[in-house]
């Protein structure tokens, strides 16, 4: 246990950019909920906690990493608008993909998601699924941002995001479908599905990028109940959740 000084309250400020969490391979998950789900699963440099919150909820296995803030020291360490009484300081895991697991597995596909939530939710629905990898271009939204942490509700522990090449991803995986949703697609209801896939998801207002979309196998499309909606695509975490729970089914 150590009292925090300006040296760490300088590096855990500078880890919302994302610039500075690839320099320092450092991430923070905030708040109680966040820290609990993820405490185990990364390795921990710094639990930064106020001493009413140690003496409250901390353990022996907190000891060791905990660096005892005041509220206004939080306050200014904090990446969000209500600062929180602990925050955990994560070393980045840099995941290894089996390729065995990929090609028996459902395996997700993202291009060009930008908005935090949408990512935390999409990584909450694969882990509820059981779906091991999520695949993202470098153009989506990192990872590690504090805003998808948080979105993720813990289940970044458990689902392993990858940042790579995803035409290069396809090539290496020739035997598995891939799937994507489009607006001019099959049913997906009456579709038949395979479990061992790739299923594509694509920025929330340009959909899947052209390139990727040649590369589709099978399009498939969410059907609206009415002809008379009014929107005329749905939220890419909704239209996910949609299609994953789909394929849960076969």
């Amino acid at each position: 246990m150590t009292e925090i000084n300006n040296s760490i309250i300088k590096l855990v400020s500078s880890l919302a950019m994302k610039k500075y969490r690839d320099r320092e391979g450092l991430f923070v998950a905030e708040g109680w909920k966040c820290v609990r789900d993820t405490w185990g699963a990364f390795r921990c440099r710094y639990l930064i906690a106020t001493k009413q919150w140690y003496e409250k909820f901390g353990t022996a296995d907190h000891y060791e990493s905990l660096v005892i803030a005041n509220k206004g020291q939080m306050a200014r360490i904090s990446q969000f608008n209500t600062p929180s009484d602990v925050l955990a300081v994560y070393e980045i895991e840099r995941p290894e993909v089996d390729a065995k697991l990929v090609d028996r597995s459902l395996n997700i596909v993202l291009d060009n998601i930008q908005d935090p939530g949408n990512l935390g939710t999409i990584v909450r629905l694969a882990d509820w699924f059981d779906i091991p990898y999520i695949f993202c271009n470098e153009s989506t939204v990192d990872i590690y941002n504090h805003k998808v942490v948080q979105a993720t509700m813990g289940a970044i522990a458990n689902v392993k995001v990858i940042y790579t090449d995803l035409e290069q991803l396809l090539d290496e995986h020739p035997s598995l479908p891939v799937y994507g949703t489009f607006l001019d697609g099959d049913n997906l209801f009456t579709a038949k599905v395979e479990r061992r896939a790739f299923v594509m998801f694509g920025n929330e207002g340009q959909g899947i990028s052209p390139r990727l979309a040649a590369r589709a196998t099978r399009r498939l499309l969410i059907p609206a109940a009415s002809p008379h909606h009014a929107s005329d695509s749905l939220n890419v975490g909704t239209a996910a959740a949609i299609t994953l729970a789909r394929f849960a089914t076969e």
